[in-house]
């Protein structure tokens, strides 16, 4: 079985258009937001919680805000009944200062 996941050196990278996030989920949060970086990956607290994937469902809603994309173009690829997760979102329209503060 091939792994399918793409290692990064860090929470974030660019794969073209395409941002590859590495997410520490925190399900049964008390808000939805985007913590901080912890190692490589980026914290991100939702309020549903861990039953049947439907806190990472509503991470990707949450996320779809943030970054200005529509549900559709951001992809889970793996970890999605894990706290360990990995992101491709793509084209996206605007990030959340944490981001851009690393890629700039």
């Amino acid at each position: 079985m091939k792994n399918k996941g793409w290692a990064i050196n860090s929470f974030c990278a660019w794969d073209g258009e395409t941002l590859v996030l590495n997410v520490l989920g925190q399900p049964s949060a008390k808000q939805d937001a985007i913590g901080k970086v912890k190692g490589k990956q980026l914290k991100i607290s939702v309020t549903a919680a861990p039953v049947a994937g439907r806190a990472t469902d509503h991470m990707v809603r949450f996320l779809a805000k943030e970054f200005g994309v529509v549900v559709g173009d951001i992809e889970v690829v793996f970890g999605r009944f894990n706290v360990n997760k990995q992101l491709r979102i793509k084209s996206p329209k605007q990030l959340p200062s944490v981001i851009n503060k690393h890629l700039s």
